[in-house]
């Protein structure tokens, strides 16, 4: 997994079903400070939220993709209560 630069853009979703890269999204909504964050990847883009919860949820994403990835699983074949589970052992208490 690489994160992307901000300029780098993700692949074109318009292309057909089986080229499609599913993705995870994440919205912060407790940001109070003015700022901008937004973090992507292959797999993922988080925006929004503190500087508390994006980073919570940013290691939550990365732990949850590497631990995805040393299973041989990817976001194409893992069904929802599956990735709801990675998720949850992945969150930072």
């Amino acid at each position: 997994m690489r994160l992307l630069p901000n300029d780098e853009h993700l692949p074109d979703m318009n292309e057909p079903d089986d080229n499609k890269v599913p993705q995870l999204v994440g919205i912060g909504l407790d940001c109070k400070d003015g700022h901008k964050r937004m973090t992507r990847s292959e797999d993922f883009m988080l925006v929004g939220g503190s500087e508390e919860t994006h980073e919570r949820m940013t290691e939550t994403m990365v732990k949850t993709m590497e631990q995805l990835n040393n299973d041989n699983k990817n976001l194409r074949e893992i069904e929802a209560d599956e990735l709801k589970e990675y998720l949850e052992r992945n969150t930072p208490r």
